[in-house]
């Protein structure tokens, strides 16, 4: 038997950070990405963002790479928005960059709430800032000069 605690906090933003997820139709495309990622044999235990990104709190099998989950999730997820064009008529696409974050089992509470008190968090802070902090909380190296870049 093996045992594994794959816990990872995925971020990904909507080309050139463009707002074109609205509150009216958030939920229809939480509820695809859920889909996806349980189709794929994950548990998602939170999923929640704003207008130009997305935070998802998944656990998933360890047959999967990370990498190509995110890249098959953000290709699924684009393909689903234009079929729905009247739910997302600006969305242009995802940006080309993610991040992701693995944890143990004793943060998942932590970054559960952290996911679902995204729209009270971003009244003081922008993703970029947001993004810019969880990079330097995990000891992540990034170039400003590349930063956020399409």
């Amino acid at each position: 038997m093996s045992y594994r605690a794959l816990l990872y906090h995925i971020v990904f933003r909507t080309h050139k950070s463009q707002r074109t997820i609205t509150e009216a139709y958030e939920r229809d495309l939480y509820n695809y990405l859920y889909g996806f990622l349980v189709n794929k044999g994950a548990k998602v235990y939170r999923i929640g963002g704003m207008p130009d990104h997305i935070h998802i709190l998944v656990s998933i099998p360890p047959t999967i790479a990370i990498a190509d989950l995110i890249r098959d999730m953000k290709r699924a997820s684009a393909l689903y928005m234009a079929a729905e064009r009247h739910k997302f008529p600006n969305f242009e696409g995802w940006g080309k960059s993610y991040g992701v974050f693995s944890y143990s089992n004793r943060d998942l509470e932590m970054i559960r709430h952290y996911i679902m008190n995204q729209k009270e968090h971003h009244k003081k802070k922008s993703f970029a800032d947001e993004l810019r902090l969880l990079l330097q909380e995990e000891g992540v190296e990034y170039d400003e000069n590349y930063f956020l870049k399409d």
